[in-house]
């Protein structure tokens, strides 16, 4: 099936999947499906990109905020506007693609030793067992985890900013 898209030229059409079909495991970690195919998109999307949307200025380290201010409010473009965007892109692109990867697995160090012993109620409760010695690099995580969050973030935000 060819689609025109918008009002692009006629010459600029693409043959579209009509039917997706999904299966039962492709839901089991949704985030982890979809970014299969956002990660490759968001790259094509950075390398390629013509344009750049409107950032919020906190949404961004303090080195590609605005140094100027727009001399009338139709104005929106500064020295570090496109320079926003490619930042936003790049940290949505590191979320998606750690979302396919053990990317906790640094993190961790150590056996891990489980016992499950049964509770008066018949319930089980999971206990650490004599070999257990499984650490974890709370700080590391959580700094690593917090990236991943605030691109999945910017994700949400900029979602209809998606295209070039």
């Amino acid at each position: 099936m060819k689609v025109t898209i918008g009002n692009y030229p006629e010459d600029c059409t693409l043959n579209r999947v009509e039917d997706v079909h999904i299966d039962e495991w492709d839901t089991w970690n949704m985030a982890e499906t979809l970014a299969l195919i956002i990660t490759p998109m968001l790259k094509q999307l950075k390398e390629t990109t013509h344009g750049s949307p409107y950032v919020d200025p906190d949404d961004v380290p303090a080195e590609l905020k605005p140094t100027t201010t727009p001399s009338d409010e139709n104005n929106w473009v500064d020295d570090t506007h496109h320079e926003r965007w490619q930042y936003v892109l790049g940290e949505m692109h590191f979320a998606m693609g750690a979302l396919n990867t053990d990317w906790d697995a640094p993190y961790w160090s150590g056996e891990s030793d489980y016992e499950f012993k049964e509770c008066e109620n018949g319930m089980s409760e999971m206990v650490e067992g004599p070999n257990h010695t499984l650490k974890c690099d709370w700080d590391g995580y959580n700094k690593h985890n917090d990236r991943i969050q605030n691109g999945c973030r910017l994700f949400g935000k900029y979602f209809r900013n998606l295209w070039d």
